[in-house]
């Protein structure tokens, strides 16, 4: 069984559920009311999906306006990202092209990108349809999936088709972390990868060898 270990980039508007979509997933937790989110968090789950242990190192950017200058320092080597709008939000979808935008211009080796319409358990007061966000997915070589992470609506399948698409990375991006045979990471290659030094995140390497998050010290 090869183990990958890869870095994913998750962005989107403030607000978004971002932070509620991975916390969904990695800690099976969902709240009302998650605080904005301070510079970035990480987090980092395990995923078996064909034959393969995929490892997926995420960091959860913030969406405010504030952190915009800080985002190029998180999604730097990234070999995935996950684009987060509100369905009930047709600015939060606009804005998904700029990131796009921001990561062309930042990101230069091929990636995973999955646009991901959040809050799918609103969809009577939905702004953006389907097959809006479908086709600009598709002009973007993007995977698209619909997901609530209030009712866990989806988000499996989120992770899984990221997983999915960094095994068809292999060989296309030379940051991607791959160990043949069964051979698992060694520790060190389960820590943040490739932040600037002027990270403000408070975080612990302790907790993520089995698919815990990290302890974040109030960030969310």
């Amino acid at each position: 069984m090869k183990h990958i270990v890869g870095k994913v980039v998750l962005l989107g508007h403030q607000g978004v559920g971002k932070t509620a979509t991975v916390t969904r997933y990695v800690e099976k937790s969902f709240s009302q009311q998650t605080a904005p989110t301070v510079g970035a968090s990480f987090f980092t789950c395990k995923v078996n999906t064909e034959d393969h242990l995929v490892t997926l190192q995420i960091w959860d950017t913030a969406g405010q306006e504030r952190f915009k200058a800080m985002a190029p320092m998180f999604y730097r080597n990234a070999n995935a990202a996950l684009l987060v709008f509100d369905i009930t939000s047709q600015a939060s979808f606009e804005s998904i092209k700029m990131w796009v935008q921001e990561l062309k211009g930042n990101v230069y080796e091929q990636m995973v990108l999955c646009v991901v319409g959040n809050k799918i358990d609103l969809n009577d007061q939905r702004q953006v349809t389907r097959e809006e966000a479908l086709a600009y997915a598709n002009s973007i070589n993007a995977i698209y999936l619909e997901s609530s992470a209030k009712t866990d609506y989806g988000i499996g399948m989120v992770f899984e088709k990221i997983a999915q698409g960094l095994l068809r990375l292999q060989g296309l991006n030379s940051t991607l972390k791959v160990f043949e045979d069964d051979m698992m990471a060694k520790s060190s290659e389960l820590e943040p990868t490739d932040t600037a030094k002027e990270e403000t995140v408070n975080i612990s390497i302790k907790n993520i060898a089995h698919g815990d998050s990290v302890n974040r010290n109030g960030c969310c």
